[in-house]
């Protein structure tokens, strides 16, 4: 048998009891999730551990490239879990997490050897943005250097794209919703995060103040909201 999916016998004699507790708590409250994160599906990359999470701490969406197709596209599971994490869990805090040696960022660097793998080429167009970005505003950049900085351009551009679904973009206009952008250095196991305002990467400090790429504040385009409530 597989090791690893032989360890699921533990689950019930030694994992379970020590935490009963809290999953009886689960059961009988629902979940309640601190907060959505979109991560890559590397299997170095475990977002329960990064954030140190319980059960019932994190509510979790994993793919190839932590990427989050625009709205107007046809709908998939990235979409609905976004809109359910938003509308029914009333999640606030949604983290888009790319990371070192990204398997899905180096495809795209190299498309031919994706030509057995379609649906993966597919589904790496939309990160295309970023590299273009790349392409133009990092020239001379090859091989490990190229890729950490499509890594972190993917995560830009992935949260553009957050942007575009309603139930996100309704929750930043009233002030409610924060937006993250992080990247795991898994070969140096340093965390770090966006800066929504110098657009800079850098390294989360339990002393210094998060970093955040949209941080929750009331954003009307109109002021007839305002002048609706003056009358």
């Amino acid at each position: 048998m597989n090791e690893l999916i032989g360890r699921v016998f533990d689950f019930e004699k030694q994992v379970f009891p020590v935490q009963a507790e809290l999953f009886a708590k689960l059961t009988t409250d629902g979940q309640s999730p601190k907060a959505l994160m979109i991560s890559c599906a590397d299997s170095r990359v475990v977002p329960e551990q990064i954030m140190q999470a319980q059960p019932g701490d994190l509510f979790v969406c994993r793919n190839a490239g932590n990427i989050v197709p625009p709205f107007a596209t046809m709908n998939g599971g990235v979409s609905s879990t976004v809109e359910y994490a938003v509308m029914a869990l009333g999640v606030r805090d949604i983290i888009v997490c790319g990371h070192s040696d990204c398997g899905a960022m180096k495809g795209l660097t190299t498309p031919e050897a994706l030509e057995k793998m379609p649906n993966v080429a597919a589904w790496l167009r939309h990160s295309k943005a970023a590299d273009e970005v790349v392409r133009q505003g990092y020239p001379g950049l090859k091989d490990g250097e190229r890729v950490r900085a499509l890594s972190m351009e993917n995560v830009v551009a992935q949260i553009a794209h957050l942007r575009t679904h309603p139930s996100v973009a309704a929750g930043l206009a009233r002030g409610e919703i924060s937006l993250h952008g992080w990247f795991v250095d898994i070969h140096a196991g340093q965390v770090l995060g966006l800066d929504g305002q110098t657009g800079r990467f850098m390294p989360l400090r339990a002393d210094q103040e998060l970093p955040v790429a949209v941080p929750a504040a009331q954003r009307l385009a109109s002021d007839v909201s305002f002048l609706q409530a003056a009358e």
